[in-house]
């Protein structure tokens, strides 16, 4: 015995011994090695019985005394397993992992590496067995130490969504139970594994590939809540109340909240595959709810690196069906909501690119049919699905903007100003181009318009870099356009931005106040940057409200957003120069209605002599000119009583009282401009200028505004004559300034004319032609240029004076700067 327990390997005996005593020990059991004795001794003769602790206390004794035998130990135990598990003694085989589970616990020396090994055999043994008992058992056993292991892995994900394959079964005790020892498994993995740098990366495609699908599978609808009863083999662990949903939603909690900068990618790419397979992303519930626990679990920091990989699986699925996309943008709004201040990212332009892109897309989709631009697809595309994957895309537009800080929502605006198509000039079908730029303007606009509606922060302090005008002359050409939605959407973004002391609410509809003060307006001195971008900007302001009140499409909305521009204005920007051009519009606007009489409708005219009648009562308020108030309360009173349908009133509500034919106002019901230069010259404004009618000063730019439709707003990019020589001096007569400001149909069609052939000749022409043609203007402009350099361009003066050249001219001598003789206070 001593010689083969204690003898060296080297021993001459011991191979002999060893080898005589294994024969020998299957006849007598004095023969058998003593670990051996022991392993035998803890099984009773009933399984039912369960281990016999008195002995296995002797085990684990000797596996303490002696831990060089632990590896034999743990092999003959594996060996017994493996035995009754081939035979069906499945009570034997608890026994054996209960075994193994106490000397697992109790021992810590060197050679427990050795154990493990067949720790993790039996283990695998239990995890391949079709009894689902066994492979709760192993899972069991396995959470109590776990060590990373590729085939682990496998089994625990293939456990985990094992009966998602089998419905019928799926709400079982036992489906489920084998799911929730599945899902334990993994959870044990990524605690064991994912901050162990001796371990393999658990964060390789490869591993998260098969563990997050399958914590997916737990995740979705569907699985019963309700409390099942325990298997007998966790019986003595007491019920189980988690359910697998939740123990999942636990588990992926974790394994995200341990995820690093570099990680975030693989973690996140497996959860995009798996709603993509699955079609999840049309539901947008469960994607919601994924993308929800990835945004809470995650570091804050990491945030834009989620939203990144969003974006860049929208560009990845632009061709897919509208409620897919829809579902993905869906996504994207819940993720920007919970993301952090300024986590977008280093790139924010490009999120808005990106979504902008999409916009686009849409469009396209929606007027052509086809996913392919060029030709029609043989997919059916729902109008429907387009238009609300559009409204989407600008709530999700909105709510980025709203992450941002406040510098970088005014690029934002630019941005998108910038992003607006000019209509003609995109690559598709002809018979759709212009709907495809007023499709395209509506969205771009409503996003403006969203940007400013979420971003409630956005109070800049001066004008000038809130409104430049890079943002505002795009802007305002747009008011000119005949589609009535999108004049009132740049309304509402005008008012938006010039409202500063959130005064807009209080002018939400229009009415004859008595006494402004009940509304508790907030008003400030205008600034010296406002002053600024009044004088730079005021008559354009000016000159598009009076455009706007010319539209005939104009209804309730754009009037209501009329007034309160006009009201902001006067709150926000108004000095005394300010005031009296405004009074001079409201009086202007009076004149445009009555001299409208064929070109606007009745209601038109009404509404325009309302607008003026309630702006004149606020203003005459602001000012604080008793005289002038009174002349204005007057007039009211007088329309009150004779004609109350130009008063807000009868006219901004739902039914408005309109008589069927309108006769031209006369009289008192009018607000006299003579009166109301005289009331305010009495308080020193500027009689002169309150005495001179508005005239709105007409631009290339207004005369767009009378295009019949939008397609034909934007003028053709070539290089055309100038019809005027700059020589020609024209008298200027009162005949001259009416047919520069009347605009006829004759001029427009004979500049449309012009334009056409311009085009056709540089569609049709020779290139030799066209080339020749260029060299000329060309060679014309050299010569223009040489000609102003010699009159602009002199030779530098001369002290000395000028020399007499022949026939008594004289001519200007030059002289080297050294040479001359500069005053002695020049010199230093």
């Amino acid at each position: 015995v001593y010689i083969r327990e204690s003898a060296p390997s080297t021993h001459p005996e011991k191979a002999r011994l060893i080898m005589l005593s294994q024969v020998c020990g299957c006849c007598c059991g004095a023969f058998r090695p003593r670990y051996k004795r022991l392993v035998d001794n803890i099984f009773p003769e009933d399984p039912e019985d369960g281990l016999v602790k008195a002995n296995m206390e002797k085990l684990t004794f000797y596996a303490l005394s002696a831990p060089e035998k632990l590896d034999r130990i743990g092999a003959y135990l594996s060996e017994r397993l493996s035995r009754d598990v081939a035979r069906h003694r499945y009570g034997y085989v608890c026994i054996a992992m209960e075994a193994l589970d106490q000397l697992l616990m109790a021992c810590h020396c060197q050679s427990i590496n050795l154990f493990v090994e067949s720790f993790l055999k039996m283990v695998r043994k239990l995890l391949e067995s079709d009894k689902p008992n066994l492979q709760i058992l192993g899972t069991n056993s396995k959470m109590k130490f776990i060590t990373y292991e590729d085939l682990l892995v496998d089994h625990q994900t293939s456990i985990c969504s094992k009966c998602n394959f089998n419905a019928g079964n799926f709400l079982s005790t036992e489906s489920f139970w084998i799911r929730m020892a599945g899902i334990k498994g993994l959870q044990g993995v990524v605690r064991k594994t994912v901050n162990d740098e001796l371990q393999a990366n658990i964060w390789d495609p490869q591993h998260m590939d098969k563990i997050v699908p399958s914590l997916l599978f737990n995740l979705q609808p569907g699985e019963g809540t309700e409390s099942r009863s325990p298997s007998p083999l966790q019986a003595s662990e007491g019920k189980e109340k988690e359910s697998p949903a939740e123990l999942t939603e636990r588990c992926f909690r974790e394994l995200l909240g341990r995820a690093a900068y570099g990680n975030i990618k693989n973690a996140v790419t497996p959860v995009l595959m798996h709603l993509d397979n699955h079609s999840l992303w049309e539901g947008k519930t469960f994607a919601v709810r994924c993308f929800k626990i990835i945004m809470y679990s995650i570091q804050s920091q990491h945030s834009h690196l989620v939203i990144q990989q969003l974006l860049g699986h929208l560009d990845a699925n632009s061709k897919t069906s509208a409620t897919v996309r829809a579902g993905i943008v869906e996504v994207l709004l819940e993720a920007a909501a919970i993301a952090a201040s300024g986590s977008v990212g280093p790139t924010v332009l490009e999120v808005f690119n990106t979504l902008l892109r999409q916009l686009k897309l849409s469009v396209d989709y929606e007027l052509t049919g086809s996913y392919d631009c060029t030709t029609m697809g043989t997919k059916t595309i729902k109008e429907h699905e387009e238009r609300q994957l559009q409204e989407a895309v600008i709530m999700t537009i909105g709510s980025f903007a709203n992450t941002l800080p406040t510098y970088q929502r005014s690029e934002v605006m630019l941005f998108i100003m910038g992003k607006i198509p000019i209509p003609g000039m995109h690559p598709t079908l002809i018979n759709s181009a212009q709907d495809f730029t007023k499709h395209s303007v509506k969205n771009l606009m409503s996003s403006l318009h969203r940007v400013l509606q979420v971003t409630t922060g956005f109070q800049s302090t001066n004008m000038l870099t809130a409104l430049p005008s890079s943002f505002l002359d795009p802007l305002l050409s747009f008011a000119l356009l005949e589609d009535a939605h999108i004049r009132l959407l740049v309304l509402e973004i005008l008012v938006s931005l010039i409202d500063r002391h959130d005064n807009l609410p209080k002018f939400s509809t229009i009415s004859i106040i008595s006494d402004i003060s009940v509304l508790k307006l907030k008003m400030e001195k205008c600034s010296r940057q406002d002053n600024l971008f009044m004088k730079k900007h005021a008559q354009q302001l000016y000159r598009h409200i009076y455009l706007s009140c010319k539209e005939q499409s104009s209804m309730q909305p754009h009037f209501e957003m009329l007034y309160t521009l006009l009201a902001l204005i006067s709150m926000e920007l108004a000095n005394e120069e300010v005031v009296v051009d405004l009074i001079r519009l409201a009086l202007a606007l009076q004149d445009l209605a009555l001299a409208s009489e064929e070109t606007l409708p009745v209601y038109n005219r009404c509404a325009v002599h309302a607008l003026s009648a309630a702006y004149l009562n606020l203003i005459c308020q602001l000012t604080t000119v008793p005289t002038f108030c009174q002349h204005v309360h007057e007039v009211i009173e007088v329309r009150q009583k004779d004609c109350p349908f130009l008063l807000p009133e009868d006219i901004f509500i739902e039914d408005p009282k309109i008589p069927e034919v309108l006769e031209k106002p006369e009289g008192e019901v009018l607000f006299q401009q003579a009166k109301v230069t005289e009331v305010l010259g009495g308080s020193g404004f500027n009689t002169e200028r309150l005495a001179t009618p508005y005239i709105p000063q007409f631009t290339d730019e207004d005369r767009l505004s009378k295009r019949k439709s939008i397609g034909e707003t934007i003028s053709l990019q070539v290089e055309v004559e100038s019809r005027n020589s700059p020589e020609k001096e024209e008298e200027i007569t009162f005949e001259a300034l009416k047919n520069a400001i009347v605009d006829t149909v004759g001029m427009e069609e004979q500049e449309r004319a012009r334009r056409r052939q311009v085009v056709e000749k540089f569609q049709k022409a020779p290139f030799e032609e066209i080339a020749a043609h260029c060299g000329a203007r060309a060679t014309m402009l050299q010569s223009k240029l040489s000609q102003i350099f010699e009159i602009t361009i002199r030779p530098p003066p001369s002290p000395s004076g000028t020399i007499t050249a022949g026939y008594g001219q004289t001519q200007s001598r030059s002289v080297p700067v050294y040479e001359m003789k500069f005053p002695d206070l020049c010199v230093y």
